[in-house]
């Protein structure tokens, strides 16, 4: 522990997988805690074991038409660095016999799992192990607030050190390989340093983590609620939040006068502070080497509870930020780090809308305009504000441009949303379709109506949305589906004029699908998460099948 204040390293592991692009994908909780713990006096470091622009990788990949080497496409995506690798101990399927491990559940096995198997590369996207390696022994550590007698631009010699815990987050459930691996190395190099982990799959399959991650302790829920009990229990250290970023002070509790950061209080005393995402400090977006795009998340969780998603396990309340949170953080990356592009984490980003996206956009269209100050947009009235915004052409002004990978819910989608999604620069466009089975008799929750879907679909046309634009995401390979309602629904979104998105069912645990998808799954799905991989068509059970996917797959082109 340096000068009394603990250091505390954040990583994002590697993915262990047969396919992976960047599509918009940063570990937005983990750096959400590293902001929260910067905050809060301690001492951060970020190491990336997916970064495209690794140092080296830059070195290695410098060539014509590609910035610093690295393919970085408009929208800031770009693909991952890969190296094949063999498969997860436990499930070695090799081209002339499969293995004996009891993680295959060889009665229900098909004579294409081999193939599948031997023609797909499995890989490691992300830096080399060695790199990593080489980054844990030189690691830089960020200032805290708490101690700004420490500069970014000091030499890398005052800046290194040991840290006093580890922080690993996951996300899905069939990477549990990548974690594994990150935490091995990471115990190679600093063997006596605590490692938790949390994130997604250590949520989801919490007892297969703690077994098989080599972490010291496994974490499940939101991080936001542990991270003071946890930098407590291993380094003794009580995280402080202070006045001028107005987080977790009890609603009784009047705030001192004055500015600047001489008041602290311990965070963790207020469990309605942590419910009001407006007062938590931005995600530390700042550690990521250069930085193509900022994903912004304007809510936690969703309303809706579908069979094959968890949201409403992993956040079981719905939670909103305020429009001007939301917008002032856009600026904030826009203006200080240069950021162009911003993905939209969120499950319901168009719910409310009146009280949520329409005032944030409106905000977005009016700055492009008139290039003022966030202080001055807030000073607009809703009733001069749409008046001013009725005024404008249908083209977007700033640079910016929005993503929506998550999917929108096609019901709120009118005219004057339409509008603003337009003139505000959206430029992927991604809705929840599901099907276009609309009848009641479906097995399914109907959120959407087939005059809905159309009518969602005609007004983005009518905004000036092209049809590269606009995708709406068909579930595919879900246990006892009819693969010809996926072809049927192909062609009916083929005729509207847009992009038909297969989305490749990944059975989920603690989902309302999730006992349906174990019994009809030709794998032990509960025991190895590697076989809930969509890539695998966990709960296709017959050849036809497999040969009808890859139809439908090139039917979508």
């Amino acid at each position: 522990m340096i000068d009394n204040f603990p250091h505390i390293l954040c990583v994002n592991p590697w993915i262990h997988d047969f396919a992976a692009f960047d599509f918009w994908a940063k570990p937005l909780g983990l750096l959400q805690l590293a902001s929260m713990i910067r905050e809060g006096g301690a001492k951060v470091s970020f190491l990336d074991c997916l970064n495209r622009f690794h140092p080296k990788a830059i070195e290695e990949n410098n060539q014509i038409n590609k910035v610093n080497g690295i393919k970085i496409l408009k929208d800031g995506r770009g693909p991952f660095r890969k190296k094949a690798i063999p498969l997860p101990e436990g499930v070695q399927i090799s081209e002339k016999e499969f293995s004996s491990s009891k993680s295959l559940s060889s009665s229900k096995m098909l004579s294409s799992d081999k193939i599948m198997f031997a023609g797909k590369s499995f890989s490691r996207y992300g830096i080399e192990p060695e790199w990593f390696r080489q980054d844990l022994q030189n690691l830089e550590i960020t200032p805290s607030l708490a101690n700004q007698t420490i500069s970014r631009n000091q030499t890398a010699s005052n800046n290194r050190g040991k840290p006093d815990l580890i922080l690993v987050t996951s996300i899905m459930t069939y990477w549990a390989s990548g974690v594994k691996e990150t935490i091995s190395i990471i115990k190679e190099v600093f063997p006596d340093v605590p490692v938790v982990l949390g994130g997604i799959y250590a949520t989801l399959c919490t007892e297969h983590a703690r077994k098989n991650s080599m972490a010291d302790e496994v974490i499940t829920g939101a991080g936001e609620e542990q991270i003071y009990d946890i930098i407590k229990r291993y380094t003794g250290f009580s995280l402080k939040f202070h006045s001028k970023s107005a987080v977790y002070f009890s609603p009784t509790q009047p705030l001192p006068n004055g500015e600047g950061y001489n008041y602290s209080f311990p965070l963790g005393r207020d469990v309605e502070g942590l419910n009001n995402l407006d007062l938590l400090p931005y995600p530390a977006l700042d550690l990521i080497s250069n930085l193509t795009y900022a994903p912004i998340l304007t809510s936690r969780g969703c309303p809706f509870s579908c069979t094959y998603c968890a949201s409403s396990f992993i956040e079981p309340t719905m939670r909103r930020r305020s429009p001007e949170s939301v917008f002032e953080e856009i600026c904030h990356w826009h203006e200080n780090y240069g950021v162009h592009n911003f993905a939209f984490y969120d499950d319901a980003l168009l719910i409310n809308p009146e009280k949520y996206i329409l005032p944030l956009l409106e905000r977005v269209l009016i700055y492009s305009q008139s290039k003022c100050s966030s202080s001055n947009i807030f000073s607009y009235s809703s009733k001069s504000s749409l008046s001013y915004l009725s005024s404008l052409s249908g083209q977007s002004f700033l640079p910016l441009s929005f993503h929506t990978p998550n999917a929108l819910h096609i019901r709120q989608i009118n005219k004057d949303i339409a509008d603003l999604m337009f003139k505000t620069g959206f430029k992927t466009v991604r809705l929840g379709l599901e099907t276009t089975d609309f009848s009641n008799s479906r097995k399914e929750d109907i959120k959407v109506k087939k005059d809905e879907f159309y009518n969602a679909v005609s007004m983005l046309k009518q905004a000036g949305f092209q049809k590269d634009q606009i995708g709406a995401y068909l579930l595919c390979g879900l246990p006892n589906q009819n693969l010809d309602d996926v072809e049927h629904s192909i062609t009916i979104v083929k005729q509207t004029g847009i992009i038909p998105v297969l989305a490749y069912y990944t059975p989920i645990p603690h989902t309302k699908m999730w006992k349906e998808a174990v019994n009809h799954s030709r794998f032990d799905l509960e025991n190895e998460p590697f076989f809930t991989n969509n890539a695998l068509f966990p709960c296709i059970n017959n050849e036809h099948e497999i040969k009808k996917i890859s139809e439908l797959k090139k039917m979508t082109k």
